[in-house]
């Protein structure tokens, strides 16, 4: 009757095999904290298998242990490790012995050991497991997720056997019904009672319930209370409101088992003349697709990384992610449910038609309905989760066989949790791949090595993708499977939106990935059309692998003589996130802002003045490299082009108090005003009016000569655990908090007491220092320290770099009592 945490004390090394090592082959032991990724500190080179794809990072097969000791008097107890993601073919041993095994690298999985445990005695667990040119984007490696060691008598309420259902809701009461799954695995017909508690976060307890069970020898069965809560407190996005339900079972005034699941009450309606309504009120998603990865940790899932991620999305505009394009963690689920960020849950990139040369396509006939299980178990009390998506760009989805699957998938799901609506993210250009096969082998056998299959084709196609997408061909070969859907996720396909409202006029639409580019456009159809209830970008997030996916080049210079998604060594990041992999927000997330309405005050963005003149090279993911900063030491007297994103009619520029021009908003691409004039130290002011009054007004300063290094946490107090982390923002600036942004400066991070370096990174998007290092160069003056507690006790971080003083932070890992207070982010 214990879910404790199982993160600490491994050890992780190279796998060989056995008869390698005889020869002498393999590496040594290194000790870890789990969550960790194995290939994050890899050495990076430009002939990786894995290409742009995976960000140069190697291919590799890694093994992990750990030692277990069990009491003798706990023979009889049901021992289950909880995996919540291995990447991926995951073996499992126990004392030799294989336990248990999973394919899919982003799935939760468990394993019971207890049959192959010695009781009395230490017992080893080893986790072997690969990443090997299996993906179109980085993975990582390793035990990347939490691990949880469960424990519970033979009479037991069974791992993920609790759904909380609050379908019957109004003012005045909801029902809630729990339904859990209790097994008895003893050798005796046993009665318990089970009970069932429901308490208001930091309330009293609103419902209670219970009822006998009977179970024979061997046997499972479900108990099912109906609660009801007076004056329910609703979840939504602005009151993300949880209650906890207590499930116990009792035998002869002993408690048996224990169980404690948050959860949400909360209504979701969908219809096509109404979109999505969450408790009676119509929600436009402004959507975030993200990859997994967080940046300079690589793919290691610590809950205190996923909740500043959804934390800085929502401060950025944002009131959804789609989870691309595998099952999102638990710990980031959490984390959405504490602070309001809806989820769509995608759980496959490929069904049987592969697109990497050894990725899940080759599993998915054996493994998608148990990865389509542990999807739903891990979201079905999470009321962030308002959505499933089936998969994103299946080829398949444009042929017969495809609707077939297509069918399948969904009605699985419908099986397992009915009450939340189906997507999938279908492209109708990859629908249609077939026909333009041999353009696209022409374009991935392109001498200069820029080939990038689907994406390099895009990028090639441009606009024509909506015009293949809104084809009366895409209509006919897509129309099974989005029949199977209750939304129709649209990527790339906003032709299809008003199209669709006349040949399908029940077909409700999401834009479950669109250019950032596009978004002024795309967002005045989602708010002129009641069937299309949302639009999520690529990306919200900026990811490692698909490297230079949003780069941004130049005719004539050395960054660019193509516009390419796939940019060589030393290239490593997308650079196509709205934020970057630091958390940073770049001028798109303002721009964004502005569209979606709730920003009002002008955002300035300077263009690099290095590159005047030259025409840019972009992809359609792209956005301009402009910069908040007036600060181009060099550049005084040289030309230099400014954008001002507004709502407003008007944006008039001033530089030292002379006005440089006064033009409309929205001439060349709306929200955005554009200026090209001279360059000149001191303050640059962008004032904003609407029928000739001013509206607000912002401005940006020149940095003063002198150089200083600036360092700080995000919070001071941390917990002695392995989900906690502090990110200490790292600045090179005048000293009077204005960053300089040419000039970046080597820093060299040093951590002492309770507490380690975890990673040190920036955003650069191509560089070939390591996040595992202490030392980094800060880009456009920018850096950031991640550090982790190892223990209770004060932690020392400095900061050195040349020409700058020292900077000192002191921590404090205290041990906390209650979850919420040891993921509070100040």
């Amino acid at each position: 009757m214990s879910r404790n945490p199982f993160n600490e004390g491994w050890a992780v090394r190279t796998k060989v095999s056995a008869f390698a090592e005889l020869g002498g082959a393999g590496s040594e032991w290194v000790s870890v904290t789990l969550p960790h990724d194995a290939q994050i500190s890899s050495q990076r080179r430009s002939d990786a298998p894995s290409g742009a794809a995976g960000g140069y990072f190697p291919s590799g097969a890694f093994e992990y242990r750990k030692t277990l000791s069990v009491d003798e008097g706990d023979q009889g107890k049901v021992f289950v490790l909880e995996f919540d993601g291995v990447y991926r073919d995951a073996m499992v041993y126990v004392n030799g012995a294989l336990a248990g095994q999973h394919a899919f690298g982003y799935s939760r999985f468990t394993v019971r050991i207890d049959p192959y445990l010695r009781f009395g005695s230490t017992n080893e667990i080893r986790v072997a497991c690969r990443a090997h040119q299996d993906s179109r984007w980085y993975t990582g490696a390793g035990i990347y997720r939490d691990v949880h060691l469960i424990v519970k008598e033979p009479v037991h309420i069974n791992v993920d056997g609790v759904r909380i259902t609050t379908d019957d809701i109004d003012s005045e009461r909801a029902v809630v019904e729990v339904a859990a799954e209790i097994t008895n695995f003893s050798a005796l017909t046993t009665t318990v009672e089970v009970t069932s508690s429901i308490n208001e976060e930091g309330i009293a307890e609103a419902a209670t319930g219970g009822s006998p069970l009977t179970l024979l020898p061997g046997t499972s069965a479900v108990v099912r209370h109906r609660l009801y809560v007076d004056s329910p407190a609703l979840w939504s996005v602005d009151f993300p409101s949880l209650y906890t339900c207590v499930l116990q079972v009792r035998a002869e005034g002993r408690v048996l088992d224990k169980e404690s699941i948050p959860f949400g009450i909360r209504r979701l309606q969908i219809d096509p003349k109404r979109g999505l309504r969450i408790n009676g009120e119509t929600v436009k998603l402004r959507g975030a697709c993200v990859h997994h990865d967080n940046g300079p940790l690589g793919a290691a899932t610590i809950a205190a990384a996923e909740e500043r991620r959804v934390r800085l999305l929502k401060e950025a505009g944002f009131n959804a992610i789609r989870s691309s394009h595998n099952p999102a963690s638990s710990a980031l689920l959490e984390a959405c449910d504490r602070l309001g960020m809806l989820v769509i849950d995608e759980a496959f990139d490929v069904w049987t038609s592969s697109k990497s040369d050894f990725d899940y396509a080759t599993d998915f006939v054996q493994w998608w309905e148990r990865d389509l299980e542990a999807m739903v178990a891990k979201d079905r009390n999470h009321p962030s989760v308002i959505m499933y998506s089936t998969g994103n760009e299946i080829p398949e989805t444009g042929a017969r066989d495809g609707g077939i699957w297509s069918r399948r998938l969904a009605e699985k799901l419908r099986s397992l949790d009915p009450s939340r609506p189906i997507t999938n993210g279908i492209n109708g250009f990859v629908s249609s791949l077939d026909l333009v096969l041999a353009g696209m082998k022409q374009h991935q056998a392109a001498p200069d090595g820029s080939g990038a299959g689907v994406n390099g084709m895009m990028t090639q196609v441009g606009d024509m993708m909506n015009q293949i997408s809104a084809s009366e061909m895409v209509s006919e070969r897509t129309a099974e499977s989005f029949s199977v859907l209750d939304v129709a996720g649209m990527n790339y396909g906003d032709g299809r939106y008003v199209l669709d409202k006349t040949l399908f006029p029940n077909r409700v639409i999401v834009g479950t990935e669109t250019f950032p580019g596009q978004i002024a456009r795309n967002w005045e159809l989602v708010e002129a059309h009641s069937h299309v209830i949302g639009d999520f970008t690529w990306t919200g997030w900026d990811y490692l692998g698909e490297a230079g996916l949003g780069s941004v080049g130049y005719a004539d210079s050395e960054s660019g003589a193509a516009a390419m998604v796939a940019r060589p060594y030393p290239w490593l990041s997308a650079w196509s996130g709205d934020l970057d992999i630091t958390g940073e927000r770049r001028p798109a997330s303002y721009y964004r802002e502005v569209v979606f309405g709730l920003r009002s005050r002008p955002y300035i963005a300077v263009h690099r003045p290095e590159f005047h003149g030259r025409a840019p090279l972009q992809t359609p993911w792209s956005w301009s490299d402009a910069i908040e900063s007036w600060t181009w030491e060099g550049f005084e007297g040289c030309p230099v082009h400014v954008e001002v994103y507004s709502d407003a009619d008007e944006i008039e520029l001033i530089l030292n108090g002379k006005s440089v021009g006064r033009t409309a908003v929205g001439a060349d691409l709306a929200f955005r005003a554009d200026f090209d004039f001279t360059y000149e130290p001191g303050q640059l002011t962008a004032v904003a009016y609407s029928d000739g009054i001013e509206q607000s007004r912002t401005h940006l300063n020149t940095a003063e000569k002198r150089i200083s290094l600036e360092a700080q946490a995000d919070r001071e107090q941390l917990t002695p655990d392995t989900r906690d982390l502090a990110f200490v923002a790292i600045a090179v600036t005048d000293g009077n908090g204005i960053i300089h942004p040419g000039k970046d400066r080597a820093v060299t991070v040093t951590v002492s007491g309770a507490g380690r370096l975890q990673a040190l990174g920036s955003a650069n998007p191509a560089t070939e220092e390591t996040f595992a290092g202490p030392t980094r160069t800060t880009f456009d003056g920018r850096a950031i320290a991640i550090i982790r507690p190892v223990g209770e006790g004060d932690i020392y971080v400095t900061v050195d770099a040349a020409d700058c003083e020292t900077v000192r932070l002191q921590l404090r890992s205290v041990a906390s009592t209650t979850s919420a207070d040891r993921l509070l982010v100040s």
